[in-house]
Parts: C-alpha cells; structure tokens; sequence
C-alpha cells in the first residue's frame, strides 16, 4: 500500500490524515495485534470485540475525551475506517457495551496486552538506567536564545510574549 497525501475530488475524505498514517504503520508493524488476546464474551456481530478495543483507542488519538464525542467525530470517517478494513465506525453505545462487558480476567488480558505493546515500542528500555534520563520542555512560551539551532517562537494558543522576554 502506497501512501499518499493531498487533495481529491471524492465525495469523502478524511480530516484525520496524520490518524490514518499512524493507523497504516500500526497495521505495517503489527503493533496493536496483543489486542486480539483479550477474550471477552460477546456476540460477534459486525465487528471483534478487539476491532472495538481498537476503535476506543482510535477515539482517543482522534481527540475524543468521551465515548459519547464518538458519534460527532469518527461515525462518519469512512476513509479511516476502510484502513481497517471495516465498512464504518461502531456506534459509542457498542463501544460501551464492549467495556462494560469486559471482566476482571480481561482486564488483566488488556493490561498484559498494553505491556507487551508498550515493551515492544518503547524507547525508554534501551535507556542506559546508570545515568539520568533528562525530560526537557518548556511551556512558558518564552523565546529560546537567538543563537540557539534552528529556533523559532512557537504558538501559545492566548498567550502574548514580546520578542524582548528573556
């Protein structure tokens, strides 16, 4: 599969691009397969009871707080949903019956699955631990040195800052 980004003349097309890339690479690599060993007993009508796991995580990276903002935001992304191969999105109901069903055995499923996806993709295990491991941001909006490599003022969403704050 080839990926491409830009403008079409289709009727429907996705305002979750950099989803969609992140959706492709999680499929390339195999990434979210763990999710398949939470065993919880339900129907399969439509759609696995891990394709739903993955659509809450989906809302979630689509910037859902609820699953009720499911429907508003992800119910008409059809494009993100053929990635997956699914014709739409589940409705936030299913999505919440799906966590509601899922039992105190399944939850330790999705804890060993989530482990075993962060221990895969993580960065921070191949930390040497003997030394410090430095977290450096700066949300003051303040703007860094002039001689500082390729800096530039960021954008701080109401918050004014003259060029002349140190």
């Amino acid at each position: 599969m080839t990926i491409e980004f830009g403008l079409t003349d289709e009727l429907v097309n996705t305002q979750y691009a950099p989803l969609a890339a992140l959706c492709v690479y999680y499929q390339r690599h195999s990434t979210l397969k763990p999710l398949q060993d939470v065993q919880i007993p339900m129907k399969k009508r439509h759609f696995r009871p891990s394709d739903k796991l993955i659509q809450v995580l989906l809302s979630i990276l689509a910037g859902c707080e609820t699953l009720s903002e499911v429907n508003g935001r992800l119910k008409s992304e059809v494009g993100l949903a053929h990635l997956w191969h699914w014709d739409r999105f589940v409705d936030q109901s299913n999505l919440s019956r799906t966590l509601d069903a899922l039992t105190l055995m399944n939850l330790d499923q999705l804890r060993e699955a989530t482990a075993s996806i962060w221990a895969t993709h993580s960065r921070t295990r191949g930390h040497d631990w003997r030394g410090y491991l430095w977290l450096d941001f700066d949300l003051s909006g303040l703007p860094c040195g002039k001689r500082a490599q390729m800096s530039q003022k960021g954008y701080f969403s109401g918050k004014k800052t003259s060029q002349d704050a140190s």
